[in-house]
């Protein structure tokens, strides 16, 4: 099992490595850009150029910041200039589309107040909730949770449901090798106190891959949980994983293959257990 186990966590690596390959990727893809001459290029071509070529295709394509920061950099200085006209709404939906969230523009924007003038902040929400509008609020924020991570939340839970307070989402990603999924829990979502039973072998891995969580073993203390953090889950030990009270989260589980392996599923993590863990 020692040679299974291995296997297991290479492969978490792997996908460590490929999940932020693949962010850092899509950090530096090349932007392009064509409203300078689309608006004013029979106008002023020079000026069209200069702002699709050298603005948007050299210095926002230079190494040494993301495009998320620099569209935060640009927000902040549009604002602060009491700028807060089409080009900020330019400017909010190239941010949302360069990842930033729901949650982080308003607190940006709270931020700016402060030392850009309230009335330029409150100009630039009147402009940034149409940009976000379509991540309503009734969702919970799982839109903008969804954009954190590489890999998808999921359908709900539903097969195992009544095994968890609050809702959960299950998403298979591999079913070759030693199978694994994608769990996402909403806040203050957990499973039931559980073990993995196996006469020889056998427990459960969980990698978390986005947002704030917590594991606990029978008779220990909880471990927070963050990105990148790797649960190693012996079998025959009693436990639960879930979400912070203020954070989405999201784990691989992976199921070590064991002799005699079943799962028992047992009392629900009581709201007083669980607040306690957050003082």
């Amino acid at each position: 099992m020692k040679i299974k186990t291995g296997i297991a966590t290479a492969i978490v690596l792997g996908l460590l490595i490929l999940s932020m390959n693949n962010q850092q990727a899509m950090a530096q893809e090349k932007i392009t850009q064509d409203a300078g001459r689309k608006q004013l290029g029979e106008f002023a071509p020079k000026f069209a150029e200069i702002n699709d070529d050298v603005l948007f295709g050299d210095v926002w394509n230079r190494q040494g910041l993301c495009p998320r920061d620099r569209s935060m950099i640009t927000v902040a200085t549009l604002i602060g200039k009491g700028i807060i006209d089409s080009s900020l709404t330019h400017h909010l939906q190239f941010a949302k589309k360069n990842g930033i969230t729901r949650t982080e523009i308003s607190e940006m924007l709270t931020h700016i107040a402060f030392y850009a003038g309230w009335p330029n902040a409150w100009g630039a929400f009147r402009l940034a909730k149409e940009v976000w509008a379509d991540d309503a609020e009734g969702d919970g924020g799982k839109a903008s949770f969804q954009r954190e991570m590489i890999f998808p939340i999921g359908e709900p839970n539903s097969a195992y449901a009544k095994y968890f307070v609050g809702k959960s989402y299950l998403a298979p990603i591999s079913k070759e090798q030693i199978p694994f999924s994608n769990v996402t829990f909403e806040p203050r979502c957990r499973n039931n106190w559980h073990i993995h039973h196996a006469d020889k072998g056998g427990g459960q891995m969980l990698v978390c891959v986005a947002g704030k969580g917590w594991y606990q073993e029978w008779g220990k203390p909880a471990r927070r949980m963050v990105p990148g953090d790797i649960i190693h889950i012996p079998a025959n030990v009693k436990h639960w994983h879930g979400a912070a009270s203020d954070s989405w989260f999201a784990h691989l589980a992976f199921e070590i293959p064991g002799e005699n392996a079943s799962n028992e599923w047992l009392e629900p993590v009581s709201d007083k257990d669980y607040d306690s863990l957050e003082k």
